[in-house]
């Protein structure tokens, strides 16, 4: 994928990976699934975001997740994702951890015709997502071979 403000570059799995990173940290602060974040967000805006990934990489987080909530409007919910049965789960996983989980399925998954941003959409918008984040369960936590392969066959 070529990046939007300079054709000589190319947009990376680290510039996909910010995006999937402050996905999560915004879906925690608003108390939305990830799928609102992504689809409150127009695919050609997604495009820009992860053009200008790499500058954002340098700003702090918290600014640019209280940007991003007051750019595209981003209302309050009601899923706490880190709401968790204590007996079940030691740790919850941070959004650096979860935002990785997100990069890698979405590389493994990529299709011939699609760039990161289609397939940031097809996947945060898929169901499995559903078991992904619920930490109750060790969905997350499975190899990434596993989340691929559970992805490509419509579930755990």
């Amino acid at each position: 994928m070529t990046n939007l403000f300079f054709s000589d570059e190319t947009v990376s799995d680290n510039d996909l990976y910010f995006l999937c990173y402050m996905i999560e940290r915004i879906g925690r602060k608003v108390h939305q699934r990830n799928r609102y974040i992504v689809n409150r967000i127009p695919k050609e805006e997604w495009r820009r975001l992860i053009s200008l990934a790499s500058v954002f990489h340098c700003e702090n987080p918290l600014k640019i997740e209280s940007d991003w909530i007051e750019n595209y409007c981003l209302e309050n919910g009601t899923f706490y994702i880190t709401q968790v049965d204590p007996q079940l789960v030691d740790e919850i996983p941070t959004p650096i951890q979860m935002g990785k989980v997100y990069t890698r399925l979405i590389l493994a998954t990529l299709q011939p015709s699609e760039d990161y941003i289609d397939g940031l959409i097809r996947v945060y918008n898929d169901e499995i997502c559903e078991t992904i984040d619920n930490y109750n369960c060790s969905a997350y936590y499975e190899p990434s071979y596993i989340i691929t392969r559970a992805y490509l066959n419509g579930g755990f």
